[in-house]
């Protein structure tokens, strides 16, 4: 199994993620380490650990950022099966091993994911990301993942195992696409792969104000919205069927305003009395009720609220409506 793993600046957290590897109870793994142009101790200390134990494998990146640095670790693997990992995060004792052994039931074809939990070092996690952590854990134990795809990114960037040979064939890193772990979902689900989700925190996701997530501008709008209606329009778009969008919020504002580059012919519908008749954005708006008198539609729920999405899904039950055959949750 080789783990990739790319590093920049995390000297801090180094002996405590690369401890946490060291201690698996399955033991024939690699580390592909790549440092990316850190300006700490990062390189010292990913030296120190390589000469302790000759599985992990160190380089300095040729290129700059996140994704060259995991393209050029690819390219040094040897394993049979991939894995990666972030230099400032914590695996449990046993996340190689469970994940081998699931893995191994199903083999090729099959992306193994598992549940992750956050952590701080002072103080208490978010609420976002408690939330974002029971989604994620929720979709691993129902085995979801494609049903909930276009909501957020269904699988945690360190928290999954793929043979090499499938994990090439969707591309592995090549793209040059951010947020990359989500832009991995899409290609998982272009290709086909069975998702199987394990009920089982499997990853120590360090929160710090220095993160990634919380500085590049390409996370900046955590929405996705291009991303999401770029594979939406790929692989789920049926031309023959009416296109509804349910929510004329903030999100649905900029969620249509995104839409038009893609299609102009749009069916906008919400419960707010004060915006039904109206033209908004060049679209009239429409109450919710009006979808039920369309032929097949497709429905793009765009409203983040869970008490409202509860009702939204109480009314397609009664419709008859079922999830990725006749409507997507975007946020």
């Amino acid at each position: 199994m080789s783990i990739i793993m790319a590093v920049k600046d995390t000297g801090p957290y180094l002996g405590e993620c690369l401890d946490s590897i060291r201690r698996q109870t399955y033991e024939n793994w690699e580390l592909i380490a790549v440092n990316d142009h850190s300006s700490d101790d990062s390189w010292e200390r990913l030296n120190d650990y390589a000469q302790q134990d000759g599985r992990i494998r160190i380089f300095q990146s040729t290129g700059h950022r996140l994704n060259p640095a995991l393209k050029e670790g690819y390219q040094h693997c040897r394993g049979t099966l991939i894995n990666r990992m972030d230099s400032d995060d914590r695996m449990p004792p046993d996340k190689l091993e469970a994940m081998f052994d699931v893995w191994a039931v199903y083999g090729k074809g099959v992306v193994v994911a598992g549940g992750v939990e956050h952590f701080v070092e002072k103080g208490t996690v978010g609420p976002g990301f408690q939330r974002y952590d029971q989604w994620l854990n929720q979709v691993a134990k129902t085995s979801t993942h494609y049903q909930q795809i276009y909501k957020e990114c269904v699988i945690p960037s360190l928290c999954w195992l793929i043979h090499e040979e499938d994990f090439s064939a969707v591309g592995a890193f090549d793209p040059d696409v951010y947020p990359e772990d989500y832009d991995l979902c899409f290609r998982f689900y272009r290709k086909g792969y069975k998702i199987i989700g394990m009920d089982k925190i499997l990853h120590f996701w360090r929160d710090r104000k220095d993160r990634i997530s919380r500085n590049w501008i390409e996370y900046k709008d955590n929405r996705y919205f291009e991303l999401k209606l770029k594979y939406f329009f790929e692989l789920d778009r049926d031309s023959s069927r009416p296109l509804v969008v349910w929510g004329a919020g903030r999100n649905g504002k900029d969620f249509i305003k995104v839409l038009t580059k893609y299609e102009q012919e749009i069916h906008w519908v919400c419960d707010n009395e004060r915006k039904i008749g109206k033209e908004m954005l060049g679209h009239q708006m429409y109450h919710f009720s009006s979808i039920k008198g369309l032929d097949r539609p497709q429905i793009m729920v765009v409203i983040a609220a869970p008490s409202a999405k509860s009702e939204i899904e109480n009314h397609f039950t009664q419709w008859g409506k079922k999830p990725v055959e006749d409507f997507w949750f975007f946020a």
